[in-house]
């Protein structure tokens, strides 16, 4: 799920007359796909309250038959097809609602939404984001959300809410503000025909990249921040150093932590660690073609899909470090300024059904992990979620919750990120 970045400030700043100019360009570009559908009477103008107070037979009376814009990650082309061939056409035909998907997330995202609040925009671009972390946290604090709305949907009964990573949002409380939609956990991939016995300490893979120069490297985007959090907590005193809250002498240590790793190691990265593929796609291309050993996922079973789709070697196996990788859950939420907030409510109850959830997380379809427990789920749901064949390339259920850690507070991920851009990017 993508974890994104946003300035701390209670009105998160656009970084660039470009970036404004960006976001503004973007957010009108929007508003002609969200009036090309026009919504329903009154569909536009549900406010908190009512959504708090109205039978949900009356929110889904006020969805049907029209409009919802998704902005969301579209850098993967099995999310995208899962959203637009199997969750869009059921949509309209169970509710008439046009489900329509549009690419944003992270910084862009919120400074869309500040450009539209700064401009006096009511009535915005967007119903529904796909959004955690650092996102949410921005997002809150400049009161940029509609809600809270989530208690709401039926079948968040079905949710695992005992889980640590699914009730808590990088240790903040989703206070209705958000509906969980996936799991997942980061992890490394090799290719066993070429490396058999990969790393499985940072130590033994600083090793290896001495050993291998111009073979490894992590992208710059939010699976390569995941990466150096995961670093973080390995080589400064474990994730229990860094939760409860952001603390300056904490964060600190840690960071020349990682900075002591990479400093020792960056020499031998990929291009001399000067350049560094933009997202976690252009780091598959690399490791495919063999140009490096390794690349990486914020989904342990990623490589379960791209190896089905011949995006990845047959021989490509995820595997998890020893000092324990970052699980984490996705979430979708609704702008203060939504046009539609009954259809994106009803769209996040959707996503959330029993057979949302299990079609996503088939192996050949997106292999997403599921926000539902068994236990709650109608009987006929927990034998077809039991029934679903793991692949050989995955890593075991067990295994997965052994070596998960948790994310902690969001000013880690957004300093971090900013001191890597400026020491080892130089800007």
């Amino acid at each position: 799920m993508p974890s994104a970045v946003a300035p701390t400030a209670r009105r998160p700043r656009v970084c660039t007359a470009r970036r404004l100019a960006t976001g503004l360009a973007a957010a009108l570009a929007v508003a002609g796909v969200a009036c090309a559908g026009r919504d329903a009477p009154g569909a536009a103008r549900l406010t908190p309250a009512q959504a708090a107070a109205l039978p949900w037979d009356s929110v889904v009376a006020r969805a049907r038959g029209t409009a919802v814009v998704w902005t969301m990650w579209r850098g993967d082309p099995s999310i995208n097809r899962y959203v637009d061939t199997w969750v869009a056409p059921r949509l309209r035909q169970r509710y008439g609602i046009t489900l329509t998907t549009v690419e944003g997330q992270g910084a862009d995202l919120v400074n869309n939404l500040v450009v539209e609040r700064d401009a006096g925009r009511t009535v915005g671009t967007t119903s529904l984001v796909w959004i955690n972390g650092e996102a949410f946290a921005n997002l809150r604090r400049a009161d940029l959300l509609f809600g809270p709305w989530a208690g709401r949907a039926p079948n968040g009964a079905y949710v695992d809410s005992a889980s640590p990573i699914v009730r808590r949002d990088f240790e903040q409380d989703p206070a209705g503000y958000e509906s969980p939609w996936g799991t997942v956990q980061f992890a490394l991939i090799y290719d066993t025909a070429r490396t058999p016995r990969p790393p499985r300490t940072y130590g033994e893979l600083g090793a290896y990249v001495r050993a291998h120069p111009g073979r490894f490297v992590h992208d710059q985007s939010f699976t390569g921040l995941t990466f150096l959090k995961g670093l973080m907590y390995a080589r400064a005193g474990g994730v229990r150093r860094f939760q409860g809250g952001f603390r300056e002498g904490d964060y600190a240590a840690g960071r020349e932590a990682v900075f002591a790793w990479i400093d020792s190691n960056r020499a031998a990265f990929w291009h001399g660690g000067v350049t560094y593929p933009a997202g976690v796609a252009e780091l598959h291309r690399l490791f495919a073609n063999g140009e490096i050993d390794f690349t990486m996922s914020n989904n342990q079973n990623d490589v379960v899909t791209k190896v089905r789709q011949g995006v990845l070697p047959r021989s490509a196996r995820a595997f998890l470090l020893a000092e324990g990788t970052i699980a984490n859950a996705h979430y979708l939420a609704v702008p203060f300024n939504a046009p539609n907030p009954a259809g994106a409510m009803v769209v996040a109850d959707f996503l959330l059904s029993p057979e949302a959830q299990f079609e996503k997380q088939k192996p050949e379809v997106w292999d997403d992990g599921t926000v539902l427990a068994r236990a709650r789920l109608p009987a006929e749901w927990r034998a077809r979620f039991d029934s679903v064949a793991r692949s050989a390339n995955a890593i075991p259920a067990d295994t997965l919750a052994a070596y998960a850690r948790p994310e902690v507070a969001p000013q880690y991920s957004e300093r971090l990120l900013a001191d890597w851009r400026t020491r080892v990017r130089g800007r």
